[in-house]
C-alpha cells in the first residue's frame, strides 16, 4: 500500500467522481484549532448551534428535514457508538459531532499516523482534514458490504457485520453477488483513481445498490472474512468455493457468516472501555500490570 492510495481514499477526492451513486453529503475543512482540540488530553466538549448544518454548495430541499452523520475524512466514528445519547452516528447538532470526536481513538490514529502500513519510502503527502457531514439514512447492518478489487478486478465480496448471522444473504448471495458485480462494472471499474482499493456499499430494500467509501488496499483496512495474505496473492480465491460463496466463473468470491454457530461480539465492544483496563484484562501490557501490581503492594504496606 503506498502513501498516493491513501491519499486517493480522501472523500474530498472520490466524492466529486461518485455523486450521484453515493449518500448526499457536505465538505466542511478542518480548522488548525479543532485537531489540536481532538488530540489535546481534556474532555470538554463544546456546545454550539442546534440547528443542523447547511451548506451553500448543495441543492436546498425546504420540504425535507435534514439530520447527519459525521466522517472525518476517510474514518467513521463506528467505535463512538457508545458515547452518544442515541447508541447511533447521527448528529443534530454541533456538541454531538465532538462528543463522538473525543470518543473515538480511530480519530486520534488518522491525525498522528494517517500513512501506517505504507509501505514506500518518499515523503508524507500534505493532508487537508476535513469534517464530512452525510445525509442520514437507517442503514440495516446486514445490507452492508465489502468489496476488494485488485488491478482493476472485483476479487471478493465480504459481509460487512460479519459478527452476526443474516438468514436473508445466506439465501440469497447469488443474487446479492451479482448485483454488486453489476454495480462495479457500470459505476466504479477504471473511474477510481487507483487499481487497487476497497469500497463499502448498501444494498437496499428494492435492490439498488449504494456506494458508501474507498478505503486503501491494505492492512490498514479491514478484510473482514478474507485475510490480506488471500487478498494480496490470489490464493484460495479461486476454485475453493463453498457454501455461501459465489460459484460462477470469474466471479468474485462472496463471504458471509453462515451459521449462528460462528456469532462473534462485535469488535468494537473494546473501545467502550478505558484502554489501560482492556490492556489489564487482557495482560497485552506487562509494563501497567507491574505498575497495578506495585500499587496494590504499596496499598498492603500502608494497610
Amino acid at each position: 500500500m503506498k502513501k498516493e492510495q491513501v491519499v486517493h481514499c480522501q472523500f474530498s477526492v472520490w466524492y466529486p467522481l461518485f455523486r450521484a451513486v453515493t449518500i448526499r453529503s457536505v465538505i466542511l475543512p478542518l480548522p488548525e484549532n479543532v485537531k489540536e482540540y481532538l488530540l489535546d488530553d481534556g474532555t470538554l466538549v463544546v456546545s454550539g448551534r442546534e440547528d443542523p448544518p447547511s451548506h451553500a454548495q448543495e441543492e436546498s430541499d425546504d420540504a425535507e428535514e435534514i439530520q447527519w452523520s459525521d466522517d472525518e475524512n476517510t474514518t467513521a466514528l463506528k467505535d463512538a457508538y457508545w458515547i452518544a445519547m442515541n447508541s447511533s452516528l447521527k448528529c443534530k447538532a454541533l456538541s454531538d459531532i465532538f462528543l463522538l470526536f473525543k470518543s473515538s481513538d480511530f480519530i486520534t490514529r488518522d491525525l498522528i499516523q494517517p500513512f501506517i502500513h505504507c509501505t514506500d519510502d518518499s515523503p508524507d503527502p500534505s493532508l487537508d482534514y476535513e469534517l464530512v457531514l452525510r445525509k442520514w439514512c437507517e442503514l440495516i447492518p446486514g445490507a452492508e458490504f465489502r468489496c476488494f478489487v485488485k488491478e482493476n478486478k472485483l476479487l471478493g465480496i465480504s459481509q460487512r457485520d460479519y459478527t452476526q448471522y443474516y438468514d436473508h444473504i445466506s439465501k440469497q448471495h447469488e443474487e446479492i453477488c451479482r448485483s454488486i458485480q453489476e454495480f462495479f462494472k457500470k459505476h466504479i471499474q477504471y473511474k477510481f483513481l487507483d487499481e487497487d482499493f476497497v469500497f463499502d456499499v448498501y444494498r437496499d430494500s428494492r435492490g439498488k445498490i449504494w456506494l458508501i467509501d474507498f478505503n486503501p488496499f491494505g492492512e490498514v483496512t479491514d478484510s473482514l472474512l478474507f485475510t490480506w495474505e488471500e487478498l494480496t496473492s490470489g490464493k484460495n480465491l479461486k476454485g475453493d468455493q463453498g457454501e455461501g460463496e459465489a460459484t460462477e466463473q470469474d466471479s468474485p468470491v462472496f463471504r458471509c457468516t453462515n451459521s449462528k454457530v460462528t456469532v462473534q461480539p462485535s469488535p468494537y465492544l473494546s473501545y467502550r472501555l478505558p484502554k489501560d483496563f482492556v490492556d489489564l484484562s487482557t495482560g497485552e501490557d506487562v509494563h501497567k500490570l507491574i505498575d497495578f501490581l506495585k500499587l496494590k503492594r504499596n496499598q498492603q504496606d500502608d494497610d
